[in-house]
């Protein structure tokens, strides 16, 4: 498949989840991009309702709508990786939004390191009474290796937000797109890019993460004890197996996509 100087977005939502979802638009209208570049914006839902396209806009043909049998975020977006386009992949979620510039850093900081095929931004939380603040375990703006990530993973303190990666497409597609887990699929695509190929992390914010009652992760029992150690244990077992097969993944050229 040809890749072209474009950014794919990728938004799973469910009906009911699209309540900010005309928002998480409005931010990704308002990017500026490095000259020669355009997004597209694959909205992906979790179910065959189609209620979510009802707040999309019909005119923009940036915007890309398509439904599917429902099997959770983790599915949601990698059926939308599917029919992405670009070059490099963004996740974003659909009660999220971006910040300024945030895509045109996130490109430039691919496009700058060709060896690298993932970095990460920081994150502001967006509180209920309307204040922000920044991530508690934010690391410095630089390299990050699987050592340090696999590190706070196992401290329960992960330093980044999983849905503010972008990716090299094929990195993403080679390690199998999302996983296909009830839970934490936006983290542990960050922790398998990262066991095999170098990323960095940007230091300024690149994303809003929006915490409101309705939110999948400030449901009851989302973080059930026994759940999440299944949960673990399946991406540790993963990093395990791709570390010791001494896979690296390699980035073709990137020459007459800048």
């Amino acid at each position: 498949m040809e890749v072209v100087p474009l950014i794919s977005i990728i938004t799973p939502v469910y009906d009911g989840g699209h309540a900010f979802l005309a928002e998480a638009y409005e931010s990704l209208k308002n990017q500026t991009l490095p000259e020669g570049w355009a997004w597209e914006w694959i909205v992906q839902e979790d179910g065959r309702s189609g209620s979510p396209a009802t707040v999309l806009s019909a005119e923009d043909e940036r915007v890309r709508f398509a439904k599917g049998a429902r099997g959770g975020a983790g599915v949601a977006r990698t059926l939308g990786l599917a029919r992405a386009r670009g070059a490099l992949v963004r996740a974003l979620d659909a009660d999220d939004l971006l910040t300024d510039g945030a895509l045109a850093r996130d490109i430039e900081t691919v496009y700058a390191f060709p060896e690298i095929g993932w970095c990460i931004s920081g994150c502001l939380d967006l509180l209920p009474d309307g204040t922000f603040v920044a991530g508690p375990y934010d690391p410095p703006a630089g390299p990050l290796t699987i050592q340090q990530l696999r590190e706070q993973f196992e401290a329960d303190r992960f330093p980044v937000v999983g849905t503010h990666l972008t990716a090299r497409t094929e990195l993403v597609r080679a390690v199998g797109g999302w996983p296909a887990l009830p839970a934490l699929e936006a983290l542990a695509l960050v922790l398998v890019c990262a066991a095999v190929s170098p990323g960095r992390m940007i230091g300024e914010p690149g994303g809003v993460y929006r915490k409101h009652p309705s939110q999948t992760t400030a449901q009851r029992g989302y973080r059930d004890e026994d759940e999440f150690s299944v949960l673990h244990a399946a991406i540790v077992s993963r990093l395990d197996s791709l570390q010791s097969s001494g896979w690296r993944w390699a980035s073709r050229s990137q020459e007459g996509q800048r």
